[in-house]
């Protein structure tokens, strides 16, 4: 049985022919990666849009409530989470507050310090949100069986610690 071929073969093939004297496997590997990240980043931007949110919004709310009850943070810890800057991550406390998504209180541990705590609307959004998410992202697995899934899975984060390390 021929196995199906797909764009990045054709890039490949045509880049053999032009360039036999080069190792194309880590196209064949990171291009598709490449491929695969667009598709994933159109049906995340879909399933934010259609929770009334942007994708920066999702990343300081999502946060916000995997901390847990009292689904709260201090903008340092909000920092470290979004790899954002001080200023960026002001601004966008300050836009989700004007949406009431979250709003900001003392820190009762530190006078000087906020903490910025999910209202229930955020929690609301959020949680619909994770939920089209996944269901979202399992249509873009549905090819695979759970065992290939988990493989992947592995491989990836072998990959990944490469660089996060």
């Amino acid at each position: 049985m021929a196995q199906e071929t797909d764009e990045v073969d054709r890039i490949v093939d045509a880049w053999l022919r032009q360039r036999p004297d080069l190792d194309f496997s880590p196209l064949e590997v990171l291009s598709r990666v490449d491929r695969l990240s667009r598709h994933l980043d159109r049906s995340r931007r879909e399933a934010f849009r259609r929770s009334d949110l942007e994708s920066w919004e999702w990343d300081v709310l999502s946060a916000l409530r995997r901390a847990g009850e009292p689904y709260q943070l201090s903008p340092k810890q909000l920092l470290q989470q979004t790899l954002v800057s001080s200023g960026t991550m002001t601004n966008r406390i300050d836009r989700l507050v004007g949406r009431r998504l979250v709003r900001r209180e003392a820190d009762p541990d530190d006078g000087r310090s906020i903490l910025v705590t999910l209202t229930a609307d955020g929690r609301t959004r959020v949680d619909a949100a994770i939920t089209r998410l996944v269901d979202a992202e399992a249509i873009l697995l549905e090819s695979l069986s759970r065992a290939e899934a988990e493989r992947l899975a592995a491989l990836l984060r072998k990959l990944s610690l490469g660089f996060d390390g």
